[in-house]
């Protein structure tokens, strides 16, 4: 197609130079306000104006090159015969193919290539090989890409003085929105001015959170209840319980009362399984857990001291940092603390002392995150102090798993919801760790910068594709992760338990032989005890040392004579001469033997 414009002004005048001069500034025209107009002019304040922050998008069209296709033809030629048949000449092929014919290897040939030839149509007519036989089964997905992430969309704290994000829940019905905590935990260090608000946010408007929940003290842990999503259970940084309902607006719908809630701030929350679905745990620093039921808090149902002496003092119990309650277990649950010591309990018990069953000692530091397998629950993660570890019920003296020590502090931990050997970590220097131990056990199987302050929070939405990581400013970031670390492998549930019963076997037997050397130890120290000896000599180390050479030189003589003696027990005997032999030969092969006797003998230097 030609473009053809055409021009209808002459020449001279278009494309003509412009020619600029100074000169003075003259007034054309002025026109003074009008007083009746200035009265009707509304002042509106604030002005509300809509901006777009989305990232601008343009779509380009671009011209490829395109190939050039045609049809060409093959020009076959027969082949294969002799020098002296010219092929092009009609009678001598003729006659060629008459004489090969006749011949009985050409017919026995032909026959065999048929047969083959039949049971080819055969099968071909049996089976369609076109025909797809398993389109009902499900395809098992393998995980071949290599494992990412990616950030979706990031929620920032909307106050001027940034607070860190201390807890995330993600809303039960659909996962549409996410309540965040925001609270200061340095003791008297919070600045003047610092708001005491939380936020609920919707994932598609990052801008601005949907409904602000206003407590009397900051709060530290915020949860969703999951059979009513419109109850949120709080805890505060004065140790209270605080419960809203959305429908109800952005105040406090039930409170405890300050004398018999937490002397210190309430770390941890948790929903637990009931009829009614009010009832729930918290658990301070304090050392206590307490049992609350939202319809009625004006005190806690029941308190359990975390003191492991069994003396129910206080003074001597340890502070609780997180909370674990797994609905399959109804009459457990287990404690993270300050000390890196996790105490399982019994709610169901009578007794006081009947409350702490057993306790697993591994961390050198706090527990920030304590959560059960959700596919073998007898399993729990533990994040404290430099490591992950992973415990198991069955052994409790070590845990059977754990990474690496880290030159990062660990904040929070959690599993996978959909991949039993997939769990997250987060760390001091704003950095995600996501571990399959599967794909491998040494290193984090996906290490992500998200930002450059610390990370102090993470959740796991219902999936597993989308992770909250919360910050030291109070930004919480929303990532999503590759389909290989949210989809469940072939044979991973199989792998991830015979993994986890071998571990358990091997600390078992590990524990056994520490526990038995302690006894031997023990023994020897008991029996020193009762049977002192005085006046015993000092021993010479040299004389030990050397004592020790000869034995273990002695050893290894003994062992190379008894090798000797065996080889020579197992040299093959020389075979018998044939008796069937001549005469004529033996002479031969005697004076054969002779002559290379003869030969191979050396001559001593002087001798003729």
């Amino acid at each position: 197609m030609e473009i053809v414009y055409v021009y209808v002004k002459k020449r001279s005048e278009f494309g003509k130079q412009c020619n600029f001069s100074d000169r003075q500034a003259e007034l054309n025209i002025d026109i003074p306000p009008n007083p009746e107009l200035a009265k009707q002019f509304v002042e509106r304040n604030p002005v509300d104006t809509g901006i777009q922050c989305s990232t601008s998008m343009s779509e380009h069209e671009a011209n490829t090159e395109r190939f050039e296709m045609e049809t060409r033809g093959v020009n076959h030629i027969e082949g294969g015969w002799p020098k002296d048949v010219n092929p092009l000449e009609l009678e001598q092929t003729i006659r060629f193919r008459k004489k090969v014919e006749k011949d009985e290897n050409y017919i026995n040939t032909i026959m065999q290539l048929g047969s083959i030839m039949e049971h080819c149509i055969k099968q071909n007519n049996a089976i369609d090989i076109y025909q797809e036989y398993f389109d009902d089964e499900d395809a098992v997905e393998v995980m071949e890409e290599a494992p990412s992430a990616k950030t979706i969309n990031v929620f920032r704290d909307p106050q001027e003085i940034k607070r860190p994000a201390t807890h995330i829940s993600w809303h039960p019905d659909g996962n549409r929105k996410l309540a965040v905590a925001y609270s200061c935990l340095n003791f008297q260090r919070a600045p003047e001015g610092m708001s005491n608000e939380s936020y609920i946010w919707d994932l598609e408007n990052p801008n601005r959170p949907e409904i602000a929940l206003k407590p009397s003290s900051p709060l530290v842990t915020l949860e969703y209840n999951p059979k009513d999503s419109h109850v949120l259970l709080a805890g505060c940084y004065n140790g209270q319980i605080a419960c809203w309902d959305t429908r109800k607006g952005s105040l406090v719908a039930e409170l405890s009362t300050i004398e018999f809630s937490h002397r210190d701030p309430v770390y941890s929350t948790i929903w637990l399984q009931s009829k009614t679905g009010t009832e729930c745990f918290s658990s301070s620093t304090d050392g206590q857990v307490m049992w609350w039921d939202v319809r009625k808090m004006t005190e806690p149902t029941e308190v359990v001291i975390l003191d492991i002496t069994r003396n129910e003092r206080l003074e001597h119990a340890l502070g609780a940092l997180s909370l674990e309650f797994e609905s399959t277990l109804p009459t457990k649950f287990m404690v993270g603390t300050e000390q890196g010591i996790v105490i399982s309990c019994n709610r169901k018990a009578k007794t006081s002392a009947e409350k702490i069953v057993c306790t697993f000692s591994g961390h050198h530091g706090p527990i920030y995150a304590l959560q059960r397998n959700p596919f073998y629950p007898k399993n729990f993660l533990t994040v404290g102090d430099w490591t992950a570890r992973i415990w198991s019920e069955d052994s409790r003296e070590s845990s059977i798993m754990w990474t690496k020590y880290h030159m990062a502090y660990l904040t929070d931990g959690a599993w996978s919801p959909v991949r039993p050997a997939v769990f997250f970590t987060t760390k001091m220097d704003g950095t995600l760790d996501i571990w399959d131990f599967v794909f491998k056990q040494c290193d984090p199987a996906l290490s992500l910068k998200v930002c450059d302050e610390a990370l102090f929070c993470l959740r796991l939405q219902d999936n597993g594709c989308f992770i909250a990581c919360g910050s030291q400013l109070g930004t919480t970031t929303l990532l999503e992760v590759s389909s290989g670390l949210c989809t469940l492998q072939r044979n991973e549930k199989n792998t991830v338990s015979s993994m986890f019963e071998r571990e358990t076997r091997r600390e078992k037997i590990l524990e056994a032989r520490h526990r038995e050397m302690r006894l031997k130890e023990k023994g020897k120290a008991e029996g020193k005890d009762d049977d002192p000896r005085e006046g015993e000599p000092a021993l010479n180390l040299e004389e030990l040392v050397t004592k020790a050479e000869e034995e273990f030189f002695d050893v290894i003589f003994t062992e190379l004579k008894k090798r000797e003696a065996e080889a020579m027990k197992q040299k093959p005997k020389p075979l018998k001469q044939p008796s069937l032999e001549t005469e004529e030969e033996v002479e031969g092969e005697e004076e054969g033997a002779e002559e290379r006797d003869c030969e191979e003998s050396p001559t001593l230097e002087g001798q003729p």
